[in-house]
């Protein structure tokens, strides 16, 4: 229980030096693994997060199951995420909520959510208006990528939605949804593409961005990025309105 103890308090110590505090509203990608070969589980992570931003704050992450089969999508606390082992140990913890979107969920816990998420399923396309990675955006909130890089940060999709540039939108699908009040129906949403390029996400390290947008250390072994969404939209709306393929690369093979 000690080394448990001790390994919680580390934890709440790198997040505080990399300025997460009492309050926040997260978004946090991770990757579990990159953390290190402590006698770690999902619960001191998760647990760990919520204690530094108190009850007053609200951790999010991504809840994506884009690689189930369109024809068996259901919303419902069974459907799985695809996006690794700490989101969806918070999918299934008691107390959190999950938004209706059949690709892009988003879960979460915190006095935020019920705004955030109150209309997501109005939406059509994955990162769409009433998306929380879209309404994340415009409030004092800071998405946290633990241990996997900048490459895997959803929200860039938001911003590039507001611009739709020529490689986001892929084809049509029709998605079956339950929700949580025991509701089917069947909705068409705009898948994203992507076809013959590769994300480049990681150029918000280009000096062409303010030095605010985002503070970077280590949380345990892994290297982790604290990003302010504000300045991260402002900034790369402006970069994409300059050269709009700037966060994409055509693929050698394509």
């Amino acid at each position: 229980m000690k080394l448990v103890s001790e390994l919680k308090k580390k934890i709440i110590s790198d997040l505080q030096y990399l300025g997460i505090a009492d309050g926040d509203i997260l978004m946090v990608h991770s990757s579990f693994r990159s953390l290190g070969k402590y006698e770690l589980n999902p619960e001191i992570i998760i647990s760990a997060f919520l204690d530094t931003i108190g009850k007053k704050g609200t951790l999010l992450m991504p809840a994506l199951s884009y690689e189930q089969n369109p024809k068996d999508v259901h919303i419902t606390s069974d459907t799985p995420s695809n996006v690794g082992a700490l989101p969806e140990y918070f999918r299934l913890r008691n107390g959190t909520i999950r938004s209706v979107h059949p690709t892009h969920s988003v879960c979460g816990v915190g006095p935020a959510v019920k705004e955030l998420f109150s209309e997501h399923q109005n939406d059509s396309t994955p990162c769409g208006q009433f998306s929380p990675f879209n309404k994340i955006l415009n409030i004092d909130a800071k998405i946290v990528m633990l241990g996997c890089t900048l490459m895997p940060n959803t929200t860039m999709h938001a911003i590039e939605e507001l611009i739709g540039p020529p490689y986001l939108f892929g084809d049509f699908r029709d998605y079956k949804i339950t929700t949580y009040d025991g509701e089917k129906y069947t909705k068409k949403y705009r898948t994203h593409g992507f076809k013959g390029y590769n994300q480049m996400y990681d150029r918000i390290k280009s000096s062409y961005f303010p030095k605010e947008l985002y503070s970077s250390g280590y949380v345990l072994d892994a290297k982790t990025y604290v990003i302010n969404a504000k300045i991260l939209k402002s900034a790369v709306l402006s970069k994409l309105k300059e050269d709009i393929l700037f966060f994409v690369e055509p693929k050698s093979d394509s």
